[in-house]
This record gives structure tokens, sequence and C-alpha cells, in this order.
């Protein structure tokens, strides 16, 4: 008899050990999908800022709104997972935050326009110069077909390979280097962007951008106006320049 209640003891402890398991697993499930509820308003709150801030710079734009599926890549990727935990609560802000080595994450809006600005289809290639915390490629990654992106500061490009093994992104490949020379062993690409100004366009991206293709690049000194530049070529080879509008970028970097 002993026994028997020696082990009904055991039965009933190991069911109180399973049922606070399951409470602390089902609070634990239940916190997590609202956070992620949380996140995701946050999300479309900065895509309608994104929109308004498009509307009342149409006239730089040429557009009065941007492509459907460009709000919706932003309105998907967890931004709040590409930025450092000092500035988390402004992860959904429409503006630029520092992401450590002189860096920043780059304002959503503009993130948004230049994206669009390249019309991009969904068997494209586009090569990124300027991984930074990898946001960009991370919005890219879900218009297209693969893309290549460029970081020069190695902390950082081995932080955005990380983050994106981690988010699931498998059609983001990062290597460390001076992006101004590109990626020519993947190129000829279809879209180029570049996330860091230039004092010049350079002769290396023009060379690798595709016949038809699109590249986005802000030009300028750091201490003065920068401008944004859509550079289209044509079927023959030829180029066209664009401007955008006025931006303010970090500057490129490297040694040449």
């Amino acid at each position: 008899m002993k026994q028997i209640m020696q082990n009904e003891q055991i039965r009933f402890t190991v069911l109180i050990f399973l049922s606070l398991i399951f409470s602390l697993f089902t609070a634990t499930c239940t916190l997590a999908s609202s956070m992620e509820e949380h996140y995701m308003q946050k999300r479309q709150h900065m895509v309608r800022l994104i929109e308004q801030d498009v509307h009342q710079t149409s006239k730089y734009l040429d557009t009065e709104a941007l492509d459907s599926k460009v709000l919706q890549a932003i309105g998907t990727v967890p931004r709040h997972k590409f930025v450092i935990p000092e500035t988390l609560e402004e992860a959904y802000h429409n503006n630029p935050l520092p992401i450590g080595y002189g860096q920043t994450i780059s304002q959503p809006y503009i993130v948004a326009i230049m994206t669009d600005l390249l019309k991009l289809s969904a068997g494209d290639t586009v090569l990124e110069i300027g991984t930074g915390s990898g946001y960009q490629a991370a919005v890219l990654s879900e218009l297209v077909k693969q893309v290549y992106s460029i970081e020069i500061i190695a902390p950082l490009a081995e932080q955005a390979s990380l983050r994106f093994k981690e988010l699931g992104y498998t059609n983001i490949s990062t290597k460390i280097a001076d992006g101004y020379y590109g990626w020519e062993e993947h190129a000829p690409f279809d879209a180029i962007i570049v996330t860091a100004a230039a004092s010049h366009i350079p002769h290396a991206l023009l060379e690798q951008l595709k016949p038809g293709g699109r590249m986005m690049i802000p030009v300028g000194s750091n201490f003065m106006t920068q401008q944004l530049l859509l550079i289209t070529k044509d079927p023959d080879g030829q180029l066209q320049t664009r401007q955008i509008l006025p931006v303010r970028f970090v500057p490129l970097t490297g040694k040449h």
C-alpha cells in the first residue's frame, strides 16, 4: 500500500510539472504571437508614413504611389531585427538609425523609393553595394531571384550574413570587399543599388550593369548636398542619368 501511495505521489508530481511546462509554453507562444502582431502593426504604420512622404515628394519621383509589391516587401521585412538593441524602440520610425562603425540603416522612405525606381522583376539578379545591417538586401530579396551584397566593414558583413541565415533569407549572397569594384563573377546584373555616397559613378559598376538595367546611386561629397541618381542602360549600352532628389548618405569607403 505504501508503495502504491508513493507511486501515486510521483505521478501527481509529474503531472503538475508537465502542467506547469505546458502553461509556460502556452504563455511563451502567446507572448511571441502578441509581439509579432505588435511589430506587424508598427510596420503597417511605417508603410503609411512612407506613402505620405511619397505623396509629398511626388514631383521629384514622378509618381504619386509606389509599386504595391515594394510596399508589401517593406511591410513584411522585420526591420526591428536589423537594428541595434539601443534603437529597438525606434525600429519602425521613418528615419535612419545608427548601426555602429559609423554606418546607418537607411530611412525606410529612402529604401522604398530606391527599390521602387529599380523596377524589379521576380527573375532579376541584383547587386547591392553596402550591406550594412542587411535591411535593404532583405527587402530586395522579397522581390527578386538573387541578391549579391558587398560590405567593406567585416564585422557588419559577418553580422548581416548570420542575420540572413537566422531569418531564412536564402537568396542573399554576401562578400567582404570594396564594393567600388562590384562583383564581376556574377555580372551582369539586372539592377545595382549603392547605399553609400560616391564622389562619382564607379566605372566598374556601369560595366557590370546589364543592358536594359537600372542603377540607383547617391553621388556627392559628404560635406555637400548629394543627389540620388537613377542610371539606366539602354539595350544598345547607352547610359541615361536622372536626378531624383537631394539626399544624405554615409560616404562610400575604400582605397579607390
